[in-house]
């Protein structure tokens, strides 16, 4: 990873930065970076801006290439990274907008739960979790999809699954799209992604994903926390995975694909992991009917997740799961790029929206958002580390005006995993989170040691600046009381 930006940084208010678009030849745009002096500190450590620059530089970008307060170096976007090209203008689509984990992205519970319930069974409620969940690195699950159902989980996503009796019906009107991105071409999608995804829905996988559950310690806003089902003291749930194999396979194929039709195009970028294609041209259509592929089949792994996490409190607490609440409050995508109309210099623009480890946050009023929500905007998840804490918020109108209805996705990486791992020598992290009361079951003591709370930067650090900037609105905060890992 290369380290350190040398290069402009103009301060624009308390929460705003920006690279001018003559810092980089070929910069179409300025660069945007959300951030406070504290955090500013981590990013000029980190050559992330780079990415940010060099982003700007696509054709069709319009406004600002964007990052938020988690920004840190990734595949050709950074992590945080958010840039929407103008498609009728011969704007791009570029798998490095959206990177290999196609809709990566959190859903959260609530229960009906208090703390005092759940903490009287923590360690065996977590024991249940972990043996019904499958993680781990190339782990499969016993939900097999083939043939016919796989084409139609692919096209339909949540909704699919749901039918096969792994949810509720409700589930899918608080999911983002309802759980399923029209336009989904299963055909696109090659043999080799198909076949690493057929025992992999109904997986975590590894890395950062988890399941995690938490306690509302800190509510910001009564209101909207009643509106959402939240209140001190509740516990809840959140489930962090994506696509899986499968994604990883569609991002690999189309890359190989982008880097030729660039050639075709005359696109000359300053980095080769932003191949890119315009978004109306064959391959970006086709590259956009693979990625909703694998996006819907990111839904339909969270929900069948969901109903494993509901079957395990069921048997943990010998109650149904709907006597325990474990309704959905929302589910977002943090790792996709999507087709949406935004008001660019007065006028209304069809544009592709990259969202690279960032999430959407549309405001009060969007007809995307579920009616429940609509007077509200759309629920904001945030996970930070499992050691610290994690957020709900909710979107702005201030967030349209500004990032396309965009916020950031986490608490965002200041380590390696490899440095991670380096740190912990000697240490045991699981005994660490012990002594703060979590529990922590993993395939693997490195798992841990990569996902450690030090390698990665104070969610709550992150959560302010998107909030005192205006991008989402704090709701409430969550603390981990148990979590699974890959």
């Amino acid at each position: 990873m290369a380290k350190g930006w040398s290069g402009p940084l103009e301060q624009i208010d308390d929460y705003r930065w920006r690279i001018p678009k003559n810092a980089q030849s070929g910069m179409r745009v300025d660069g945007i970076l959300y951030a406070d002096d504290r955090l500013m500190e981590m990013v000029r450590q980190d050559n992330a801006p780079q990415q940010v620059a060099n982003v700007a530089c696509l054709p069709g970008i319009v406004r600002a290439s964007y990052a938020m307060p988690d920004i840190h170096w990734g595949y050709g976007f950074c992590i945080g990274g958010v840039a929407a090209t103008d498609i009728d203008s011969g704007g791009v689509v570029s798998p490095g907008g959206v990177g290999y984990d196609i809709n990566c992205g959190v859903r959260m519970l609530t229960t009906s739960l208090e703390r005092e319930a759940v903490q009287a069974e923590l360690v065996r409620l977590m024991d249940t979790i972990y043996n019904s969940v499958p993680c781990g690195v190339g782990v499969g699950g016993q939900v097999k999809f083939s043939g016919r159902e796989q084409r139609d989980l692919l096209e339909r996503g949540a909704e699919f699954v749901v039918e096969k009796g792994y949810g509720r019906a409700r589930d899918v009107e608080h999911t983002e799209a309802r759980g399923c991105l029209d336009g989904a071409d299963p055909g696109t999608v090659s043999d080799r992604a198909l076949q690493r995804g057929v025992n992999q829905c109904g997986t975590l996988g590894s890395g950062n994903h988890f399941v995690e559950v938490q306690v509302v310690d800190e509510v910001y806003d009564e209101a909207a926390a009643e509106q959402l089902g939240i209140r001190r003291g509740l516990v809840t749930v959140m489930i962090h995975t994506g696509s899986r194999g499968l994604g990883h396979q569609v991002c690999d194929d189309s890359l190989r694909t982008m880097e030729k039709a660039m050639r075709r195009y005359n696109i000359e970028l300053p980095d080769r992991q932003l191949a890119c294609a315009p978004v109306d041209s064959p391959e970006g259509r086709r590259y956009l009917a693979g990625m909703r592929a694998a996006a819907n089949f990111a839904w339909a792994n969270r929900q069948i997740l969901t109903h494993h996490v509901r079957r395990a409190f069921a048997e943990q607490f010998r109650q149904s799961d709907e006597e325990l609440g474990l309704d959905l409050v929302y589910d977002v995508a943090h790792n996709v790029a999507k087709i949406e109309e935004h008001e660019v210099d007065g006028k209304a623009r069809r544009l592709c929206v990259h969202r690279k480890g960032a999430t959407r946050a549309f405001g009060p009023g969007s007809p995307e958002l579920p009616e429940a929500y609509r007077g509200l905007g759309q629920p904001v998840i945030i996970p930070g580390d499992m050691g610290r804490a994690s957020y709900l918020l909710v979107g702005t109108q201030a967030a349209m005006e500004q990032t396309f209805g965009t916020t950031c996705h986490g608490a965002g990486r200041t380590k390696s995993r490899k440095a991670a791992v380096r740190s912990a020598k000697g240490r045991s992290i699981q005994n660490e989170l012990k002594k703060k009361g979590i529990i922590a079951r993993a395939r693997s003591s490195r798992g841990l040691a990569e996902e450690q709370s030090s390698a990665y930067k104070d969610v709550d650090l992150v959560v302010d600046v998107v909030h005192q900037a205006g991008l989402s609105r704090r709701v409430c905060r969550m603390k981990p009381m148990g979590v699974v890992k890959g």
